[in-house]
């Protein structure tokens, strides 16, 4: 491990679900550890939602402590950004994705046109540092936009980070909530990334083959063991194996049990679990794919913690 000063947690939120009421903000245990190594794709160490004894070392380490040898931590900001740079020179397990978050493309532009521009060109700054593997999260997300110009905003804003990706030959990291199709249009009109990641993937079986003849990787989060999640574990199931990541969106996105308390990386065994029953395949087996996989996606394999 380095011996730099890791980063400070970075980021507070208040710890309420989408109704206003407050949650759980107790951790819950560790679960038995996997029987092989695998990565989170997609994180949030300097996101405490709620807690305040947010301590990212201590998240890195939970994490390998169950097998959770490597995280992508994913900036949504430019100061988001800047830390998971950070982060990543701390941690050798850790590699950074930088960008512009689509909702926040859409609140910078409210503030005039100078705003995202100056916050594209911080991120193109950072896409070329060698611990950052990815451009995103970036793409559309109409659920939190929902005016025209905020979307319109997002769409341009996707095509730039597209293209940044492009010229630093980095892997793309895609939120995309409520806008499949619109997604795809961008994507088919800026040209296909050699490397892309469909984060948290939220379509069904028709959107996942969309995706998969496009060349994505698919990233099942703690949503994917939801009950309610019959039509996205079908999108699993058409999925090729060796086209099949996991993730935790920590601290959202809490696989079941622990659903609406704090994620984090320890808990990814709970939903590699639950891909390996959907798919009817062996864990070990689904654990190598999926650490294989995640070296693929995110341009070739990194060290290991522990």
């Amino acid at each position: 491990m380095s011996t730099a000063q890791p980063p400070a947690p970075r980021e507070r939120r208040a710890g309420t679900d989408e109704t206003g009421r407050r949650r759980n903000l107790e951790r819950p245990a560790r679960p038995e550890p996997l029987p092989a190594p695998v990565a989170d794709s997609h994180c949030h160490l300097d996101v405490a939602d709620g807690r305040t004894d947010l301590d990212p070392a201590a998240a890195v380490a939970a994490a390998a402590s169950v097998g959770v040898t490597r995280i992508v931590q994913v900036g949504c900001d430019v100061a988001g950004s800047r830390w998971a740079v950070e982060a990543a020179r701390t941690w050798p397990s850790v590699v950074a994705a930088v960008a512009v978050h689509p909702n926040d493309a859409a609140r910078l532009a409210e503030n005039g046109p100078d705003a995202l521009e100056e916050a594209l060109a911080a991120i193109d700054a950072l896409a070329g540092d060698p611990v950052v593997r990815a451009v995103g999260e970036t793409g559309l997300d109409y659920f939190r936009t929902r005016e025209d110009d905020g979307r319109r905003t997002q769409r341009e804003s996707f095509a730039r980070h597209l293209a940044i990706a492009r010229t630093h030959g980095r892997t793309v990291v895609v939120h995309d909530r409520d806008a499949h199709d619109d997604v795809l249009a961008v994507v088919d009109a800026e040209g296909v990334p050699e490397r892309w990641v469909m984060h948290c993937f939220s379509g069904d079986a028709d959107v996942a083959r969309a995706c998969l003849d496009r060349g994505a990787y698919l990233s099942f989060a703690g949503t994917v063991t939801f009950k309610n999640a019959g039509a996205l574990r079908e999108a699993l199931r058409i999925t090729p194996l060796d086209r099949v990541l996991t993730e935790t969106d920590a601290p959202y996105l809490t696989p079941e049990p622990y659903r609406g308390r704090p994620n984090a990386s320890y808990l990814i065994p709970h939903t590699a679990r639950v891909i390996a029953e959907t798919l009817g395949t062996d864990l070990a087996e689904v654990c190598r794919a999926l650490d294989a996989n995640t070296s693929a996606a995110f341009g070739g394999p990194w060290p290991s913690a522990g």
